[in-house]
């Protein structure tokens, strides 16, 4: 057992590829306005692909930099995993809206367009009536991650070497404090929506996932090859006992269960990922190539509240998805240098 404990075997990729259909799932029913039950949603947030990402993303980026922490490196590396395939969404953005119907001949594109491929993502005015009203909802999250990437090289900077879990676990506190004060207090419309968008409050997830792979509790006998404990544990926290918390407490109580099943979940026949899915990770095309796809959709009228809709924004955020991998995001990636990753 202790042989087969590879760090880098698991099935993260798998994982984030379930992330990123939840995604796609949540956000049909939720700008098509298509009303769910509580049991529904209950369901469909099981999983949920933003958290799942956040996680993830902490408990990889740490890991690749403790391996190599030259911050030329670090940045290279960073900027070569997002960019890429950012750029590529943001031309084909432009081409398919401009075919169907807006125009970016105007002074407005002058200031977007650099935002756009530094990751500064808004929706500029002459596209606030075009689709569901956003250029491409699924992009909201690309300023975060970069606010990740960067505060991870600081929070090794400051953190005592010693007893570095300990203090991370404080701070871990510290932000769950922050995202329970965010969701009680409103502090106007317009400082609500430069917190969402900053890292404040969902840091807490980016910083669980550092402190499980700087714990490695995938070693733990309790947690290598125990999804199934884990999973159903989780389950039956997240669709049965929900009501007998406050909505915020819950949300992070789950957050935190959820992690610990993650984990699980990735070092339990860790081999699954790379049988199915041959080391192609197509989950970062899919999550920001859906929202086009469906704002585009809504644009055409052609988004009716048909399950046959959902069936062909899948399959085009699979397929664009799988374009992105192979012509823009792998060779690219490929570039990086001593990724966590074993070598495509």
């Amino acid at each position: 057992m202790g042989a087969l404990k590879d760090f880098k075997l698991n099935n993260f990729d798998l994982l984030r590829l379930l992330a990123a259909t939840q995604v796609v799932f949540d956000h049909y029913f939720q700008h098509l306005n298509i009303p769910l039950t509580q049991t529904q949603k209950n369901w469909l947030y099981l999983l949920p692909g933003v958290p799942v990402f956040f996680i993830i993303s902490g408990y990889l980026i740490s890991a690749s930099y403790e391996r190599n922490n030259n911050i030329y490196i670090y940045i290279r590396n960073r900027l070569l995993r997002i960019f890429p395939g950012l750029w590529g969404c943001i031309l084909v953005t432009i081409i398919v809206i401009t075919l169907t119907g807006a125009s970016f001949v105007n002074k407005q594109v002058l200031l977007w367009l650099p935002a756009q491929l530094t990751g500064l993502i808004y929706t500029p005015g002459f596209l606030a009536n075009y689709g569901f009203g956003s250029y491409n909802g699924s992009l909201w999250t690309i300023p975060i991650e970069l606010q990740f990437y960067a505060l991870t090289p600081l929070c090794y900077l400051l953190l005592p070497k010693k007893q570095s879990g300990y203090w991370l676990g404080i701070l871990l506190f510290i932000f769950i404090t922050f995202n329970i004060v965010c969701k009680l207090f409103s502090f106007g419309t317009v400082a609500n929506k430069l917190l969402d968008y900053s890292f404040i409050p969902h840091f807490y997830l980016f910083l669980t996932g550092v402190l499980l792979q700087r714990l490695k509790i995938y070693k733990s006998p309790l947690i290598y090859g125990k999804a199934l404990y884990w999973f159903t544990a989780y389950a039956i926290f997240s669709l049965l006992l929900y009501r007998y918390f406050d909505p915020a407490v819950f949300l992070i109580l789950k957050s935190l269960l959820l992690a610990v099943t993650l984990t699980a979940m990735a070092y339990s026949v860790p081999n699954l990922a790379n049988r199915l899915l041959h080391t192609n990770d197509i989950s970062y095309g899919i999550y920001i190539y859906h929202g086009l796809i469906l704002t585009v959709m809504v644009q055409l009228k052609w988004a009716v509240t048909g399950y046959m809709n959902l069936l062909i924004l899948l399959l085009l955020s699979y397929l664009l998805g799988f374009l992105s991998w192979i012509f823009i995001e792998k060779p690219f990636i490929k570039r990086k240098e001593k990724t966590i990753r074993k070598p495509i």
